[in-house]
């Protein structure tokens, strides 16, 4: 039976199919989707340029993804147990989520804080609370992740201060620091100096990082944020290298090698539910920021153009109502995230839309990586997808669609000059109102919120509950810190790392020694506020 007569007995449900993103999928694809696609320049083997089809030569087969699950809550205390419960599980690395005010500068006892210490992640403030937080846990065996902006340069001299006051060698740690201030002006709105200084300081930590730690990544360039307010999955994956390209500008700026440092930038992505569009998404970015690399910025060493990145699960496709389905969806993005070729990944907690995820759901999340790299027999092969018809154009058109994106950057003067003038803030917006209208007209359907709902009443969940008791424990740590230090120590610190960043000197070293002197987070942060001043957003309607 020829297509038109079966359409006119059987009507397709829809008119029009779409991506999660809003793009159009057409009824099939088939080789004429893939004339102009030429293999060994658009895809490629494993670990070749333009590595398409992964970073390295045999991915899984060698080594799975490093199993990251993100812990953060109360006090230093608190997390490390999450942390030494989670590695026990079978977790290959760590991952932290501080709370509001320590990503923003303030000390616990800043009155500012009050009512959010250790409420939405770990509150830090002094070192001691960085030595508590990975007590006991091999810092040269497991990789840390720090999920941190604003404050990042500031926990990262933390780290390392209390990695070397615990006899390891800064050469021999691995891990992230996210560190990626442009995507807070973009989305996430978490901030305290303006663009150009915050920018210049991301430039310190990759500049130190390329000279202290060779397997340390000093910035995590990061769209999942992006993504969870709204955008497409092009903006996302176009902001994000644009954001790249911006850090890769500012240290050549110094006219510092793109190869010395280029190796150690590292990404981060989101796993949506649109399976194809993510697996594609994954392709796609590898394949742009290898040619932004070799032909932007002339890097020559295969490690400076071989896209790493960090994925995890779509927090804003899980559900408050019937919560235990967002163990599918959870299943179904991180087998997009895995099929993508994700180095490292996080799987959300089925109570993601509820609290802080509790123990039970962190390892319900851990065993779907697991079984997905156990049972399912998708680590046997590399890159499963490639050659498909739909999953090659859409890698195609996503890929055409951000180098569109990132002509309109260059434009506009480059990615401080369009955050200025709100470029991506309005994109962001645009694609979030068109998201949110899609959704009004059922365009997609939320499973047991929008489509086939259970009215009965909810089961009982083992829900997280914040411990009211753990500020006050915190407030005491950091008053046991301060009495116990130098204080003339922690003014000459505090005035030396102001000196240096008056200067074009990297304030690394100087917010090193400001941290071993026991200055806190918030010290630092307003020492630096006259010199540098305090962004205010302008809106964007």
């Amino acid at each position: 039976m020829t297509l038109l007569p079966f359409v006119e007995k059987r009507p397709e449900r829809r008119e029009v199919f779409r991506t999660f993103s809003g793009s159009e999928l057409k009824r099939l694809y088939t080789p004429e989707d893939l004339a102009d696609h030429d293999y060994l320049a658009d895809a490629g083997f494993p670990g070749q340029f333009p590595y398409t089809r992964g970073p390295y030569p045999t991915m899984y087969r060698a080594q799975p993804w490093t199993m990251r699950q993100i812990a953060g809550f109360g006090t230093a205390e608190d997390t490390n147990a999450r942390f030494r419960y989670l590695i026990a599980q079978g977790q290959t690395g760590i991952s932290t989520d501080f709370d509001m005010p320590t990503l923003m500068g303030y000390d616990s006892d800043d009155p500012r804080s009050e009512g959010e210490v250790g409420r939405e992640g770990v509150a830090v403030d002094t070192v001691d609370d960085v030595l508590e937080l990975y007590r006991d846990i091999d810092l040269e065996k497991i990789s840390v992740s720090m999920t941190i902006n604003p404050t990042a340069w500031i926990l990262l001299a933390m780290y390392l201060v209390a990695a070397q006051e615990r006899g390891f060698d800064w050469k021999k740690l691995s891990g992230t620091t996210q560190n990626d201030i442009i995507k807070e002006y973009i989305s996430q709105k978490e901030w305290v100096y303006p663009p150009k200084p915050s920018i210049r300081i991301v430039r310190d930590t990759i500049v130190f990082g390329s000279r202290n730690l060779p397997h340390y990544n000093p910035v995590n360039i990061s769209g999942y944020h992006t993504r969870e307010a709204g955008s497409t999955a092009i903006q996302e994956v176009a902001f994000t290298l644009a954001a790249g390209i911006a850090y890769v500008e500012e240290v050549l700026k110094l006219g510092i090698d793109v190869d010395s440092f280029a190796p150690r930038l590292s990404f981060y992505f989101v796993a949506q539910i649109d399976f194809l569009e993510e697996v594609a998404k994954f392709r796609a970015a590898r394949r742009l920021w290898a040619r932004i690399m070799k032909d932007r910025f002339g890097a020559k060493r295969s490690e400076s153009m071989r896209l790493r990145f960090h994925c995890q699960t779509a927090g804003a496709s899980c559900t408050a109502r019937e919560p235990l389905n967002n163990i599918s969806r959870t299943a179904i993005e991180a087998l997009a995230a895995v099929l993508g070729g994700a180095q490292s990944l996080h799987t959300n907690g089925y109570d993601e839309a509820l609290s802080i995820p509790s123990e039970t759901a962190m390892r319900i999340a851990l065993r779907t990586q697991q079984i997905i790299a156990e049972e399912t027999g998708v680590v046997g092969t590399i890159d499963p997808l490639a050659g498909s018809y739909a999953v090659e154009r859409l890698t195609s058109d996503i890929e055409h669609a951000c180098n569109e994106y990132f002509e309109r950057i260059d434009q506009r003067g480059g990615v401080v000059a369009c955050l200025d003038a709100n470029f991506f803030q309005s994109e962001l917006a645009d694609a979030a109102y068109d998201l949110y209208g899609r959704k009004e007209r059922h365009e997609f359907e939320f499973v047991g919120v929008t489509k086939y709902r259970d009215e009965g009443p909810s089961p009982a969940l083992d829900v997280h509950r914040v411990d009211e008791a753990a500020a006050n424990r915190q407030l005491q740590r950091l008053a046991d810190t301060r009495s116990r230090r130098t204080q003339p120590a922690v003014d000459a610190a505090l005035a030396e790392l102001v000196r240096v960043a008056g200067t074009d000197e990297n304030v690394m070293p100087a917010t090193i020694e400001a941290v071993r002197a026991r200055a806190t987070i918030g010290e630092i942060v307003k020492s630096l506020k006259p010199l540098f001043g305090v962004y205010v957003e302008k809106p964007v309607f």
